[in-house]
């Protein structure tokens, strides 16, 4: 007989309150769904994915591929939309839209909301942003930022086996429809350049996965390089972008959804792999080492200088450089923090560089997301000539501290000094001349212009969303437009004047710990638009909190915040645990007004949350 009492019931574990999810509703209507309209209830039975993205941003492009293995493991249970949420007043345009679905390869409904109805629906205020929904209607998960796709695959999951035994789950095919394809010779084409021996052009047939040669009139295809489907091998690319002569002939290519750089020999059409291990690089990962060990990001463009290949590393807002005598790769600009900061090559930010061109003692930039043209001088030293920040864009010529660009993705050096600018977004080609420190509009009527190579005295342009090759004879007068200026348009946070308490909240994921072995594992720096919005607060620290104090006299601006922690293994056993950076940064729109809240909350999430 045992008299021991018997061991208690434990409590159960307790329920997060179930919220439903909010309706999906967008102005701008359905993309990918063979002309019908969606609803909630559409989805109900399967595990949703809810893509809060915008075409622009690069982390946004790197979630559509994050999330390509899982929508295919799952695509009897799982559906996911994407929420086309824009930041860019060329965002907002339905055709802007389809067009990106197509360029992106993008797999699934998209609901086009130009107006952020949805976005405010669910809370979002940052791109991008995945919101998981259960099959029977209720939001479980939501993650900012990219790099969540295993713990997302891991919950999607979990929720098809507790449905399936609930009898809650739906199988079956998915609401996605096909466009129909487009005959033509380029697809969403990318950058270009001029074979030197030949004169014919070559060009990166971004969407289609190739490279295209053409014959010097631009028109007549000579040869198509690369198989046409997405993958890394002898003869595949993955979206390819940038193209850049070696000074032995050969061309180097930006294969950017690889995350490589490739190189081509015309001689022969043989491609080989230079630099990237078609794996994305993550904060903690080496910045510098042999080419074929290091990993790469979004690599968007290339141009030769210095005895170097420069890489707009559009996916870390930085430029690289690759060595092909040593055979070597390594930070040559950026700190990976995002937003416009001029200075010494090791303290710049940059924001999606995606342009580049050589040009004597310049290293010319277009850098996309502060909508801004700067240069690298012989020192490695970082400057503006147009632009002001992440939130700043439109069409406005004149003197360069005025003048405005909107997402420019390609830059080209002119025989005057002078460079032309591929402004994407406002379907222009811009001209800027260092001797006047003046801008000027060079053609309007260009459909996203994203590169631009010179032809004797004429200007070819990569008309991306036009899938074609333009010829233009550069004018002796600017083409005189109206001058537009924007901000970009989202949802701002209420907050109180005085002081505000920023905390970025992290939890370590599961079985690990925060490393601080070697000093501090946290760090957060903070700055804002325009500068003078915070009187006191600003700069880097080591905590994950702060007092923000707001200064007298300024109603709005932009909260720039950038926090990273390192944890690792938390197993005494492990000698060598394995250790992860977390990093996330936000531009937050403000609004100081009586009875704002006082406290700001920032989730930066852990791998497993």
């Amino acid at each position: 007989m045992n008299d021991a009492a018997p061991a208690p019931t434990p409590a159960p574990a307790p329920r997060r309150a179930r919220v439903r999810a909010p309706e999906l509703i967008g102005k701008g209507g359905w993309i990918n769904t063979g002309g019908k309209d969606l609803k909630l209830a559409d989805f109900r039975g399967r595990t949703l994915i809810l893509d809060f993205w915008t075409f622009c941003c690069i982390n946004c492009l790197h979630v559509l591929d994050e999330l390509r293995e899982l929508e295919e493991k799952h695509r009897d249970t799982l559906v996911i939309v994407g929420v086309h949420s824009p930041k860019f007043v060329h965002e907002a345009e339905h055709a802007a839209v389809v067009d990106a679905v197509e360029r992106y390869g993008v797999h699934h409904p998209v609901l086009d909301d130009p107006e952020l109805a949805t976005w405010k629906q669910y809370a979002v205020r940052a791109w991008p942003t995945l919101v998981v929904i259960d099959p029977e209607g209720y939001v479980v998960a939501q993650h900012a930022g990219e790099g969540h796709a295993h713990a997302i695959a891991r919950l999607v999951a979990e929720l098809e086996a507790e449905h399936e035994a609930k009898g809650t789950l739906r199988r079956g095919d998915g609401p996605y429809v096909a466009p129909e394809p487009v005959a033509g010779e380029l697809r969403f084409p990318g950058k270009a350049l001029v074979l030197p021996d030949s004169g014919n052009l070559l060009v990166s047939d971004s969407t289609r996965h190739q490279l295209v040669e053409f014959a010097p009139d631009g028109e007549t295809v000579l040869r198509r390089i690369g198989s046409g489907e997405r993958g890394f091998g002898a003869d595949t690319f993955n979206e390819p972008q940038g193209l850049a002569l070696l000074p032995d002939g050969r061309v180097v290519v930006a294969d950017t959804v690889n995350h490589a750089l490739r190189v081509l020999d015309p001689a022969t059409g043989a491609v080989e792999t230079v630099a990237g291990t078609g794996r994305q690089w993550w904060q903690g990962s080496p910045t510098s080492g042999p080419a074929l060990e290091v990993d790469l990001s979004s690599p968007w463009d290339v141009a030769w200088w210095q005895d170097k290949v420069w890489i707009a590393m559009a996916g870390v807002h930085q430029l690289w450089t690759w060595d092909p005598a040593a055979g070597t790769v390594q930070v040559a600009a950026g700190t990976t923090n995002e937003g416009l900061v001029d200075g010494p090559a090791a303290e710049a930010w940059f924001a999606q560089p995606s342009g580049l061109a050589a040009a004597g003692d310049r290293l010319w930039v277009a850098d996309s997301e502060t909508s801004a043209l700067r240069w690298v001088d012989a020192d490695g030293a970082v400057h503006t000539a147009v632009g002001s920040g992440l939130f700043d864009f439109g069409h406005r010529d004149g003197e360069a501290g005025q003048a405005l660009l909107q997402h420019p993705l390609g830059v080209t050096a002119l025989p005057d000094g002078s460079v032309a600018v591929c402004d994407t977004y406002n379907h222009a080609l811009r001209r800027y001349d260092p001797a006047t420190g003046q801008v000027s509009t060079l053609a309007t009527d260009l459909r996203e212009p994203s590169d631009a190579v010179l032809v004797g005295e004429e200007i070819v342009v990569v008309e991306s969303a036009r899938h074609r090759l333009t010829r233009l004879r550069l004018p002796d007068e600017a083409v005189r437009v109206q001058d537009v200026a924007h901000r970009t348009q989202r949802a701002a946070t209420d907050i109180a004047p005085g002081t505000l308490r920023l905390d970025v909240v992290f939890r370590a994921p599961n079985g690990q710990k925060l490393d601080d072995r070697y000093g501090p594992s946290t760090r957060l720096l903070v700055s804002s638009t325009p500068p003078e919005l915070l009187a006191g607060g600003e700069g880097t620290g080591t905590d994950l909190f702060r007092d923000l104090v707001l200064a007298d006299g300024i109603t709005e601006g932009v909260l720039h915040v950038s926090a990273m922690a390192a944890s690792c293994d938390d197993d005494p056993a492990n000698e060598y645990p394995a250790c992860h950076v977390h990093q996330q940064d936000w531009g937050v729109p403000v609004r100081i007004t009586p009875g704002g809240a006082g406290r700001l909350p920032l989730v930066l999430a852990g791998m497993d949350d």
